[in-house]
C-alpha cells in the first residue's frame, strides 16, 4: 500500500514538474519574423486594419523606451495593441468574466534578440478562453484565428508605414471611437 501512495505521489510530482516546464510555451507562442522590427510592425498594423471582425488598432507601445530612460540598454521591443468589438463587447457585458478585461487590448510583441532577429510574441488565445468557460472559449477561438491571420506577410508587397502613437487618441490615451476596447 505504501508503494502505491508513494507512487501516486511521485506521479503527481512528474505531472506537476512537466506542467511547469511546458507551461510557457503552451500559454504564449513565439515566431521569427523575415523583417526588422518597424516593418514587421508596420505589417502587423496593416493587417489589423484589413481584418475586418471590428478589429481595429488601440496603441502602440515602447517598453525599451522606459528602460532606456531610466538609464539601462535594451534592445527594441514594440507591442501592438488591436481591440475588436465584436469580441470584447460580450466579455465586457458579463459580470463573470468582465475581469478579463484585464487582457484587453490583445497584444502581439514584436521584439529583437541577442542573435540579432526579430521575433513575433503573443498570448495563445485560444487555450486561455477554453479555461474561462463556454462562452469566453468560443469567443477567443475566433481572436485566436484572427490573431493567426495578423502575422501573415506577403513579402512582395511593399511594406507600409509603421503607425506611431494610439491610433484614435487624444494627448495619448485612449478615446473613444476606432482605437481601444
Amino acid at each position: 500500500m505504501l508503494k502505491v501512495i508513494g507512487g501516486f505521489i511521485a506521479g503527481l510530482a512528474f505531472i506537476g514538474l512537466m506542467a511547469y516546464n511546458f507551461m510557457s510555451s503552451m500559454m504564449f507562442w513565439e515566431m521569427p519574423s523575415p523583417f526588422g522590427v518597424e516593418e514587421t510592425v508596420a505589417r502587423i498594423q496593416q493587417n489589423i486594419q484589413n481584418a475586418g471582425n471590428g478589429w481595429a488598432l488601440a496603441g502602440l507601445r515602447n517598453p525599451a523606451k522606459a528602460v532606456e530612460a531610466d538609464g539601462g540598454n535594451a534592445l527594441p521591443v514594440m507591442m501592438v495593441e488591436a481591440c475588436s468589438t465584436k469580441y470584447s463587447g460580450p466579455i465586457l457585458k458579463d459580470d463573470t468574466v468582465r475581469f478579463l478585461s484585464i487582457l484587453m487590448p490583445c497584444k502581439i510583441s514584436v521584439y529583437k534578440k541577442n542573435d540579432g532577429k526579430t521575433y513575433i510574441a503573443g498570448m495563445n488565445a485560444g487555450l486561455m478562453g477554453r479555461m474561462f468557460g463556454p462562452m469566453v472559449g468560443e469567443v477567443m477561438s475566433h481572436v485566436a484565428k484572427d490573431q493567426a491571420k495578423f502575422v501573415i506577410f506577403d513579402a512582395s508587397k511593399p511594406a507600409p508605414p509603421m503607425i506611431k502613437g494610439t491610433p484614435g487618441a487624444a494627448g495619448g490615451a485612449a478615446a473613444g471611437g476606432g482605437g481601444g476596447c
